[in-house]
């Protein structure tokens, strides 16, 4: 079946993404959540085959300084397909213009996205609701 692209979150059932986000699995994102997230993001990318949602992907963007590439998830049937470089591929294509595109990877997959064309950051830092989780999770380390 064909695969059926769209940016739009027009009729999107957010149900189904959070579905998705839980079988990736890249955690349980409530259908509200994501719907909130999705709307903000400037660009965004839905992957429908035979009017099932398989992959997703947005970018947080500015419009001129940095794109901020994250989220980007398939069912686990479509993941080593090359779907996931499509979408980031996608959204780096729709992020061009923008002075610097920073990408937020699941620890484990960073030689994924090297493979893509992004380099490991040695300055970024961040902030988790749940820090040490995050520091279990292998998002951050103690130094």
């Amino acid at each position: 079946m064909p695969l059926i692209w769209s940016q739009s979150v027009d009729g999107l059932d957010w149900n189904e993404l959070s579905a998705l986000y839980a079988a990736a699995p890249l955690g349980n994102k409530s259908p509200a959540g994501l719907k909130t997230a999705f709307t903000n993001s400037m660009f965004r990318c839905f992957v429908h085959e035979g009017g099932k949602l398989v992959g997703v992907g947005r970018a947080l963007a500015d419009g001129v300084d940095c794109s901020y590439i994250c989220d980007v998830a398939m069912l686990p049937s479509h993941q080593g397909l090359g779907l996931g470089k499509q979408i980031v591929a996608k959204l780096v294509s729709l992020s061009s213009g923008h002075k610097k595109i920073i990408l937020y990877s699941v620890p484990g997959k960073e030689s994924f996205y090297k493979k893509l064309g992004f380099k490991r950051m040695s300055t970024a830092m961040a902030i988790f609701g749940n820090q040490t989780l995050a520091l279990e999770q292998g998002y951050v380390d103690e130094t």
